[in-house]
């Protein structure tokens, strides 16, 4: 594995130990318990984890994930802790960086801004790795917003990701903050959201807006 999704499983895995099983995440519906379980079964179950992304597979995912669940949760955590299934898809070349730096970096923010832990201040080497993978987490996040969104860092540098000639929403934040929003975490995410009123209203249908 890379190290720095090495690092964010780690990350990851002492969040949901230290939290425990039964307290709050910002995946909505979700206890740490129903998180660590999404972990194993999307590393563990490839005839389950299609259902992650597959609507009409849905309900068996929510099942598997349900059964898992219920296993010790030190277990659950050893497990996802430890890496995937040797014949676990994950364990591809390239697999591990490419699928899931940003899914661990956001499921470790679910847990410790729930809980919630203190303050992090992630390494250059990952806010350099996250600002890479903003516009695959604008395309591929949770919402796509019919919205052109102009993502801006606070040193200057942006990136645009346009929608058929669609109004420009700037939104504005550190690489970590705008995984978060495009993943639709914007009410715990720092970031700053401008743009005509109309289409900033727009972005709110698909993707919460950060808390006043």
């Amino acid at each position: 594995m890379s190290s720095l999704a090495r690092a964010e499983r780690a990350r990851l895995s002492g969040l949901l130990s230290a939290a425990g099983p039964d307290r709050p995440t910002l995946c909505a519906g979700w206890l740490t318990r129903d998180l660590v379980a999404h972990l194993v079964v999307r590393e563990g179950r490839p005839d389950a984890a299609a259902g992650i992304r597959v609507r009409a597979l849905a309900g068996w995912t929510h099942r598997v994930q349900d059964r898992v669940a219920q296993r010790p949760y030190g277990a659950l955590v050893k497990s996802f802790r430890s890496g995937p299934p040797a014949l676990s898809p994950f364990n591809l070349p390239g697999v591990d960086e490419a699928a899931n730096l940003l899914e661990y970096f956001v499921h470790a923010e679910d847990v410790r801004r729930a809980v919630p832990f203190g303050p992090e201040e992630p390494k250059a080497e990952l806010v350099e790795a996250l600002w890479r993978r903003v516009p695959v987490a604008a395309r591929l996040g949770d919402s796509r917003p019919s919205v052109s969104l102009r993502l801006v860092r606070p040193d200057g540098r942006e990136v645009t990701v346009r929608r058929h000639d669609r109004p420009v929403v700037t939104v504005t934040g550190e690489p970590g903050e705008l995984v978060l929003f495009l993943f639709g975490r914007g009410a715990k995410a720092a970031v700053t959201v401008t743009g005509e009123p109309a289409a900033v209203a727009e972005l709110a249908e698909a993707l919460p807006l950060p808390e006043d």
